[in-house]
């Protein structure tokens, strides 16, 4: 079943330089490995293709049931010194949400 990221998790977004740094937080604690299963580096460096100019790295956050995602080459220099809308990628967060995942039924339950 298809369904957007905002359904199974939250998530925050800022910068470190030309660096978006986006933190997506499951809903649930059960909704945590389906975070890690299928949110992967491929799948959001294709979803930030023209925003995402470098590498995507991941970092895991169990204890918090959360991902962390560090978007090289993001941010059109930076805060200072870029001329993008959003130059401290404080929308990257609702970007992310907007993803679609396929996801196998038998991993929600009906009240997702």
């Amino acid at each position: 079943m298809k369904i957007q990221l905002i359904e199974i998790a939250h998530a925050r977004s800022g910068d470190k330089g030309d660096t978006g740094n986006v933190g997506v937080i499951a809903r649930r604690p059960e909704y945590y490995s389906l975070l890690v299963k299928y949110l992967t580096v491929e799948k959001v460096k294709e979803h930030f293709r023209g925003i995402c100019n470098g590498n995507v790295e991941l970092y895991e956050l169990p204890n918090l049931g959360a991902l962390n995602f560090l978007l090289h080459k993001s941010l059109g220099g930076g805060g200072t010194i870029s001329l993008k809308n959003d130059a401290q990628g404080k929308t990257l967060s609702s970007v992310m949400l907007r993803m679609e995942l396929e996801i196998e039924e038998k991993h929600l339950n009906s009240e997702h």
